[in-house]
């Protein structure tokens, strides 16, 4: 009996897994490495192509905007007094803007101007 009732509970397991890992959410703030957000399915800027997304900053001449709080993943920016950008294309499909506060490139939920990435 006791068999049984444990390889119910694998199985059961086994089958649970893979739910709960789509519903997981990852949040890194940056301490280790790039600090991203992923939800649901959009992902920020790819670490591969960053190099390549800060040249195009540079290049696009996007302007700095100075804001008192500091920069952080979760952290809102102010509604007035700042420019979101939408992304190219070639940096990956994305419902974000991005833009520069305080000499580091942002990743931005449009409509809550919550920062979902910050691009080092």
């Amino acid at each position: 009996m006791r068999n049984r009732l444990f390889a119910i509970a694998t199985i059961a397991g086994a089958m649970a897994a893979p739910i709960a890992a789509q519903a997981q959410t990852t949040i890194t703030t940056g301490v280790g490495g790039g600090g991203t957000v992923v939800i649901g399915e959009h992902e920020g800027i790819a670490a591969d192509v960053r190099p390549a997304f800060r040249e195009y900053i540079v290049r696009e001449r996007v302007p700095n905007y100075t804001i008192t709080e500091r920069i952080v993943v979760g952290g809102v920016l102010p509604e007035t007094g700042v420019t979101y950008y939408d992304v190219p294309q070639t940096f990956g499909v994305t419902p974000y803007r991005y833009t520069v506060v305080n000499g580091q490139t942002v990743l931005v939920e449009p409509r809550s101007r919550r920062i979902v990435q910050v691009v080092d």
